[in-house]
């Protein structure tokens, strides 16, 4: 059985075709600019990479011209879609309302577009890369895996936030966490790896990439997380503040006059490690303008380093301890700075890093000391086979 994953941005897709009998990657691409006259596809099979330039107004042309490349006798890897058994959609913000992923019916993308204003940026995305597949294939089975389902697990002492009850009644104003489907693949490849139970387990995932997020994991279920009611919520990222005193926001707003909107902008795109840099959103950029002795490039470092391993410990606190700390995404794959800075405020749990295991990059490994009381793995993350999975198990 074969499974197409996308996951649709404001003016991108990304997708994968999955072989489910073996969980292999058959194709792969990314759709970028689309809605923009310069708009491209790089579409990947086994080791050959295809640039397409192709003009894509929207949603429903991009997806086409995707479904078109893969079924094509030089490019694709299916003779037609009817070889598709589903098609998986990464759908940001589910709410309360989505506890688990669902087949999706009109009802269904109704409910979603409810949550658009939790998630802005994500979530009508999501939905135009739905309706599109809706009209181009309007018989295939879809499924809708929701980043903040996982996190549905969380006890209610640890959702809800300190304000007047009513607005968690009439808005949903709570914790809801993200990155649900890579909290979850990698914790339960992690007990894989070591051969254990992921129920013998109190895991703290750090996903560390342009967004960041990180959860704590007891048998196999996640009780506390970083991010909040949106994405913007928890550590510092790329360009996202993470938490602040919610006074700034005011303060701010009154000092410069700034509009909600205008503070949301600031928040989500000129925040963050870039905020305080003030060099880029990217950490091998940080990392190199810290080491050419960039004052503030050592700064958002520090910051972004402290508050990381403060989070960790406050999800240790939340299972009464930790047995592994695992990292995934692109900083926590492939950052051996980031990992250690973190890694060293977090000796007084028993985490001890080995320095010649910790230069490993993009690879499984355990790279903990041998005195660690601790473990720690890289594990590269693989949110496009869990969403697979999950779809083949509701088309089924």
């Amino acid at each position: 059985m074969k499974i197409l994953v996308l996951n649709s941005g404001s003016s991108s897709l990304k997708y994968q075709v999955i072989d489910m009998d073996t969980e292999e990657v058959m194709a792969k691409g990314y759709f970028e600019r689309i809605g923009q006259p310069n708009s491209f596809l790089t579409h990947k099979v086994g080791d050959m990479k295809h640039k397409f330039e192709h003009p894509a107004k929207n949603h429903e042309q991009a997806i086409s011209f995707v479904l078109n490349r893969l079924t094509n006798d030089h490019y694709g890897v299916i003779k037609s879609l009817d070889e598709l058994s589903g098609i998986g959609h990464r759908v940001v913000h589910g709410g309360e309302r989505f506890t688990s992923s669902v087949l999706i019916t009109n009802d269904v993308i109704e409910e979603i577009k409810k949550c658009s204003d939790l998630a802005p940026l994500h979530n009508p995305a999501c939905i135009l890369g739905i309706e599109a597949c809706k009209k181009i294939v309007p018989d295939m089975k879809m499924v809708a895996v929701f980043d903040t389902a996982f996190h549905q697990t969380i006890p209610k002492e640890k959702y809800i936030y300190a304000i007047p009850y009513q607005y968690y009644k009439k808005y949903g104003v709570r914790k809801y966490g993200f990155h649900g489907t890579s909290h979850q693949y990698v914790s339960s490849r992690v007990a894989e790896i070591m051969g254990k139970d992921i129920k013998d387990l109190k895991i703290v995932n750090c996903h560390l990439g342009q967004g960041c997020s990180v959860c704590a994991i007891k048998d196999g279920k996640s009780i506390e997380t970083s991010m909040g009611l949106t994405p913007l919520g928890g550590i510092p990222m790329g360009s996202r503040s993470g938490d602040v005193d919610p006074s700034i926001l005011t303060y701010l707003m009154q000092k410069e006059n700034l509009s909600p909107d205008d503070m949301n902008f600031i928040l989500n795109r000129e925040s963050g490690i870039y905020g305080i840099s003030g060099v880029s959103v990217d950490m091998r950029d940080i990392e190199t303008e810290a080491n050419a002795g960039g004052y503030h490039a050592q700064l958002a470092l520090d910051v972004f380093h402290y508050l990381t391993a403060s989070y960790v410990a406050r999800c240790a606190v939340a299972m009464g301890g930790i047995d592994v700390l695992t990292f995934t995404a692109g900083i926590g794959e492939k950052g051996p700075i980031s990992r250690k800075a973190i890694c060293n405020q977090l000796e007084f749990l028993g985490v001890k890093l080995d320095d010649e295991k910790n230069q490993i990059k993009g690879e499984e490994a355990e790279i903990s000391s041998k005195d660690s009381k601790v473990k720690i793995y890289i594990v590269p993350t693989n949110e496009e086979l869990m969403i697979a999975r999950e779809t083949l198990e509701l088309v089924r």
